[in-house]
């Protein structure tokens, strides 16, 4: 596990509820004086207080290990922050609706920070049957091709078309409103495009 709870994190999520030192350690059934350790950086809460401590200070427990809380200010329930992960070793393709802890054959996933695409990664777009209709000239052997081609919309749906070597590099997706395209290279990693209905056709 690369993070563990802060003693910054279990002040600021106390005092937010309004729980004293003591308060906080008699619902966990420990000291005050171990809390208070905790939050000065000289000590840490055991593993087996991790849960009881997460639940206590109403927050998951990634939010409590990674010190961040992962709120959702969009009660609509589009998707703020979609996230990617690909695992290096099965070639698994995992999407998050936001911030996430992510493990495959046992290695732990960061997120795909996605860039602008080049001119070897370029998407082409077109509309074909009130579809959109996306092609790349990219290689498509097995030791360099294009993964996946998805599609994240701002009403909160997700499509992904998973790709193989030796195959095609395209996808259809029928786009009803504004989002974010992307594709994966095996060798270069995620690339991504933002999109409207309105800018590719003009209507």
């Amino acid at each position: 596990m690369n993070n563990y709870v802060t003693g910054q994190a279990v002040k600021r999520l106390r005092e937010r509820l309004g729980l004293t030192q003591a308060a906080l350690a008699e619902k966990l059934s420990v000291s005050a004086k171990t809390v208070s350790k905790w939050e000065t950086g000289r000590g840490f809460p055991d593993i087996s207080l991790l849960e009881p401590l997460a639940a206590v200070l109403q927050i998951s427990l990634p939010e409590l290990l990674s010190g961040e809380e992962v709120v959702n200010r969009n009660r609509g329930a589009n998707l703020l922050r979609a996230s990617l992960y690909v695992c290096p070793i099965c070639g698994n393709i995992i999407h998050a609706a936001g911030e996430a802890m992510i493990s495959c054959c046992g290695v732990a996933l960061p997120p795909l920070e996605a860039e602008e695409a080049d001119e070897a990664h370029g998407l082409a777009c077109e509309w074909e049957d009130d579809e959109l209709y996306l092609t790349l000239t990219h290689p498509m052997d097995k030791q360099h091709f294009i993964s996946f081609i998805a599609l994240s919309t701002s009403l909160g749906r997700f499509e992904l078309v998973k790709l193989y070597p030796e195959g095609s590099a395209e996808a259809r997706f029928a786009v009803r409103s504004s989002g974010t395209l992307y594709w994966y290279c095996s060798h270069h990693g995620l690339f991504s495009q933002k999109i409207s209905r309105r800018s590719l056709t003009g209507r």
